[in-house]
């Protein structure tokens, strides 16, 4: 990894060839997205649209399928987007505090493993929210600002082999609270949740990175739900919200 400050947008150039690589640097957030996409029900209408704030390579693609919706990926890294087109979601290259889209286009937004990187969380959620039709639906993930969050994300997850070094800056974690009251402002009243590795899943990422799998794409053993939902928000959470009319 070049030697770019933490949260620098350009190291996702240097990761381009990450996005899919079985067992790669993005391979947890290949989990998350399928959690996200357990919480956006099918399209209610033909035609619907799903915009897709931060999309990366497009890692939300395969679990919408059969869902119905024009998937619409905004994202400022070019590289990340031409992945994203191969998984067939439109590319559109933007900034997510000033997104190059109408009012209320979008059936449903979701903003996954963004906030904690934008720099103007109001900016950003405000874009979100007014992308968004009324009735529609706001889905979202981020790490939370605690001790938790930066210990694990950032103190010991940055020292594991498989995960980039730099690529959060904690001070950009998000409390719930103020997440909550962001929507709020915009019309959206926002639920959250916790969401964590599920054990096994945890013990074979882990085993996996310490033994330096010669095969890393094959799983130590066949797990269900990488991902589950939990009490606790202290490190990683869901929000889940929708745009009143």
């Amino acid at each position: 990894m070049p030697d770019l400050a933490p949260n620098d947008p350009r190291q996702y150039d240097v990761l381009a060839d990450e996005w899919w690589r079985p067992a790669g640097a993005f391979e947890m957030l290949h989990w998350i997205a399928e959690a996200r996409a357990r919480l956006i029900p099918p399209a209610a209408r033909p035609g619907a649209v799903l915009v897709d704030i931060g999309c990366g390579g497009g890692l939300l693609a395969p679990h919408l399928h059969g869902k119905g919706y024009r998937h619409v990926g905004v994202d400022l890294t070019g590289s990340a987007l031409s992945l994203a087109a191969l998984r067939g979601v439109t590319p559109v290259r933007g900034d997510a505090t000033v997104l190059p889209l109408g009012d209320g286009v979008a059936d449903v937004v979701s903003a996954g493993e963004l906030l904690e990187h934008v720099p103007d969380l109001p900016a950003a959620v405000g874009e979100a929210c007014r992308v968004l039709r009324p009735g529609g639906l706001l889905v979202l993930d981020t790490l939370n600002a605690t001790l938790a969050a930066r210990l694990i994300a950032v103190e010991l997850g940055e020292r594991l082999p498989m995960v980039p070094r730099g690529i959060h800056d904690p001070a950009l974690f998000v409390r719930p609270d103020r997440l909550v009251a962001e929507c709020a402002r915009h019309g959206v009243r926002l639920a959250v949740r916790g969401l964590r590795p599920s054990l096994f899943s945890l013990v074979d990422w882990l085993l996996r990175a310490a033994l330096r799998r010669t095969a890393p794409e094959r799983a130590l053993w066949k797990v269900g739900r990488r991902m589950t939902p939990t009490w606790s928000t202290a490190v990683l959470y869901q929000g889940r919200g929708i745009k009143s009319g």
